[in-house]
C-alpha cells in the first residue's frame, strides 16, 4: 500500500508536467513564434486565418452580411418577445439581450452591410473607402483571425504558461510598467500576431480575475502594439520598405517609452486597482521567502495545469468566444467603423482638429507640415488611414514620421477601440480619445528626433 501511495503522487506530478508543457508549447508555437509564410512574417494562427480567408474570400462578404442580419434580427426578436430559450440561457441572453444603443448599432451595421454589398443608396455609406473597407478588408480578417484565436487561445492561458511567465517577468514588468509579469504574454501575442489577439487575451484575463481594472486598461491601450506583419504593410504603402528595420526599431522604441509613461498619467493612472466584481481577485503575485521566481512560477503553472478544464469544456468556451465576436463585435465594427471612416473621408473634422499640429511640425523642421498634420489624428478612425493619406507626401522623412506615428498611436476605433468598448474593461470612448492624444504627444517627438538624427 505504501509503494502504491508513493507511485500515485509521482504519476499525478508527471501528468501535471505534461498538461503544462504540451498545451503551453503548442500555444507558444501558434501565437508567439514568428514564421515566414508566403513572403510575410506571421504566426501559426495567422497562417490558419489566411488560409481560410483566401479559400473563402469570394463568400466572406455575403457571410458577414448574413451574420449582421442574424445578430440584428435575433436581437430585435429578443427585445420584442423575450423567448425563454434565450432569456434562460446566460450566454444567449448576454449575446442578444442588448441595450437600445447596442440594438441600434446592430441594425445600423446590417443596413450598412446590405447597402455596401449591393452598392445601393448614398455612396458615402458603401464607398470602397468607407463601408467597403470594413466589409471587404477589415471584417474578413477579424472573422478568420478570431475563428482560430477564440478556440485555440486556451492553450496559451489555461495550462499554466501565464503563471510561469508571470513569475519570471514580475521583477521587470512591475517597476517598469506597473503591471504583472503575465502581461508580457499579451505584448508578445500582439507583437507577433495582431493587436486584436492581445486585447482578446487581456479581456479574458480581466474577466477571470487576473488583472485589475487599471491593469487591464493599461495593457489593452499600451501593449496591443502593431504586429511586425502589419508594420511591414504600412512601410510598403508609404514607400519605406527599404528602411523597414530602422523604421520598426523606431516604432518599437517609441512604444516602450509610451508604455513606461502612460500608466503613470491620467486617465489610466486613475483607474482603480480593483478586480472585476463578478469574479473577484484570482491571483496572488506574492512569492514566498526562500523560493526563487523560477520555482514559484513552475509550481503555480503545475497547479493551474492540473486544475485546467476538460478539452470539451475548453472547446465549448472557445466556440462561445467566437460566436460572441462574430455576432457581437463585428456588427459594432461594421457600424461604428464605417461611421468613423465616413467622418474621416467625407468631412473636414479630423483635418480641422489637426491644425494645431502644423506649427508644431514646422518647429520640429518636418517638411510638408500641412500635409503631415492632416494625418495626425485621422488614425483614431482607422490605423491604416494615415499611411494611405500620407503616401502622397513627397518628403521621405515626413512619410517616415507619419507612418511611424500611426503605428504608435494604437487606439483606433475601427478595430481595437471597438473591441475594448465591447469588453468589460472600464474605458469610455472619450477616455480612448484622450489616450490616443497622449500617445501622439509622447511618441511624435521621439519619432521625429530619431528620424532626424539616425535615419535621414
Amino acid at each position: 500500500m505504501k509503494a502504491q501511495a508513493r507511485v500515485e503522487p509521482q504519476q499525478k506530478v508527471a501528468t501535471g508536467y505534461l498538461k503544462f508543457i504540451i498545451p503551453s508549447l503548442i500555444g507558444v508555437l501558434l501565437f508567439l513564434v514568428p514564421v515566414k509564410f508566403n513572403g510575410e512574417i506571421t504566426i501559426g494562427v495567422g497562417i490558419l486565418a489566411s488560409q481560410v480567408k483566401s479559400s473563402f474570400s469570394a463568400y466572406m462578404p455575403a457571410f458577414i452580411v448574413f451574420l449582421l442580419g442574424l445578430s440584428a434580427g435575433v436581437s430585435i426578436l429578443t427585445k420584442a418577445l423575450k423567448p425563454s430559450f434565450i432569456m434562460e440561457d446566460a450566454f444567449l441572453k448576454g449575446l442578444f439581450d442588448v441595450g437600445k444603443l447596442g440594438l441600434a448599432a446592430r441594425v445600423f451595421g446590417f443596413l450598412i452591410g446590405i447597402l455596401t454589398i449591393f452598392e445601393v443608396g448614398p455612396e458615402v455609406i458603401w464607398s470602397r473607402n468607407t463601408g467597403g473597407v470594413v466589409l471587404y478588408d477589415l471584417a474578413p480578417v477579424l472573422l478568420a483571425w478570431f475563428l482560430f484565436a477564440g478556440i485555440l487561445l486556451p492553450l496559451l492561458v489555461e495550462f499554466g504558461l501565464m503563471e510561469f511567465i508571470g513569475a519570471l517577468f514580475q521583477k521587470v514588468m512591475r517597476p517598469l510598467f506597473t503591471l504583472p509579469g503575465r502581461s508580457s504574454i499579451d505584448s508578445l501575442a500582439s507583437w507577433m500576431g495582431a493587436g486584436t489577439v492581445g486585447v482578446l487575451v487581456t479581456t479574458k484575463q480581466y474577466d477571470e480575475g487576473y488583472y485589475t481594472k487599471r491593469e487591464a486598461a493599461v495593457i489593452a491601450t499600451t501593449f496591443s502594439i502593431a504586429s511586425i506583419a502589419f508594420s511591414l504593410v504600412v512601410a510598403n504603402v508609404v514607400g519605406l520598405g527599404h528602411l523597414f528595420v530602422p523604421f520598426y526599431l523606431t516604432v518599437a522604441f517609441a512604444c516602450v517609452v509610451a508604455a513606461i509613461i502612460m500608466p503613470r498619467i491620467p486617465p489610466l493612472s486613475r483607474k482603480p486597482d480593483t478586480y472585476y466584481e463578478p469574479v473577484g481577485q484570482q491571483i496572488d503575485e506574492t512569492i514566498p521567502e526562500g523560493v526563487s521566481n523560477l520555482q514559484w512560477g513552475w509550481q503555480q503553472a503545475l497547479e493551474k495545469a492540473t486544475n485546467a478544464p476538460s478539452p470539451s469544456k475548453l472547446f465549448t468556451n472557445g466556440v462561445k468566444t467566437v460566436l460572441d465576436i462574430w455576432l457581437g463585435l463585428i456588427p459594432l465594427v461594421m457600424s461604428l467603423g464605417a461611421a468613423a471612416l465616413m467622418i474621416a473621408e467625407f468631412t473636414p473634422v479630423f483635418q480641422t482638429i489637426s491644425y494645431p499640429f502644423v506649427p508644431v511640425l514646422e518647429w520640429m523642421q518636418v517638411p510638408e507640415a500641412d500635409a503631415a498634420a492632416k494625418t495626425m489624428l485621422v488614425g483614431f478612425a482607422d490605423m491604416f488611414l494615415p499611411a494611405v493619406i500620407g503616401s502622397g507626401i513627397e518628403s521621405e522623412l515626413t512619410r517616415f514620421i507619419v507612418a511611424g506615428l500611426s503605428l504608435t498611436q494604437l487606439v483606433y476605433m475601427s478595430e481595437i477601440g471597438i473591441l475594448i468598448l465591447r469588453s468589460n474593461i472600464p474605458l469610455s470612448i472619450f477616455e480612448l480619445f484622450i489616450i490616443f492624444i497622449e500617445r501622439t504627444i509622447i511618441t511624435l517627438p521621439i519619432i521625429v528626433l530619431i528620424a532626424h538624427l539616425f535615419v535621414f
